[in-house]
């Protein structure tokens, strides 16, 4: 066995840099790592997130915002918010749809972070 196999991540890599990242991780690990999945491998579910990525992309820009990790994290913690005040709940990690049809009949908000997952990805946040 060489030592490639033995290497580990550094502690830093695990832990996140800030608590814009942090609450981006588990946005991920509840909804965005299924929703991805689902969406790259369905191409009508990856144009609908195509859409919600558009509308937080406008959103932050109308606002002067970035698409940052503090950007982000911001919207992710307002559509959690609002699904909150009405009664929606996000699934644990682990626990979201997986079927590309599950997901296109998914509620708002869900959709919305797969969007804000996916932006995050796109420019190396997480």
């Amino acid at each position: 066995m060489t030592n490639e196999f033995l290497a580990f991540a550094p502690i830093s890599a695990l832990v996140p840099a800030s608590p814009a990242t942090g609450l981006l991780d588990e946005m991920m690990a509840r909804v965005g790592v299924d929703g991805i999945v689902a969406a790259l491998a369905d191409p009508g579910l990856l144009a609908l997130v195509d859409q919600h990525a558009a509308a937080v992309r406008d959103t932050l820009a109308s606002a002067g915002r970035e698409a940052d990790a503090d950007g982000l994290a911001g919207y992710a913690r307002a559509i959690a918010a609002g699904a909150r005040r009405m009664s929606r709940v996000l699934p644990e990690p682990g626990q979201a749809p997986a079927a590309p049809a599950e997901w296109k009949a998914a509620d708002w908000h869900l959709l919305r972070l797969v969007a804000i997952c996916m932006i995050a990805e796109e420019h190396g946040v997480l």
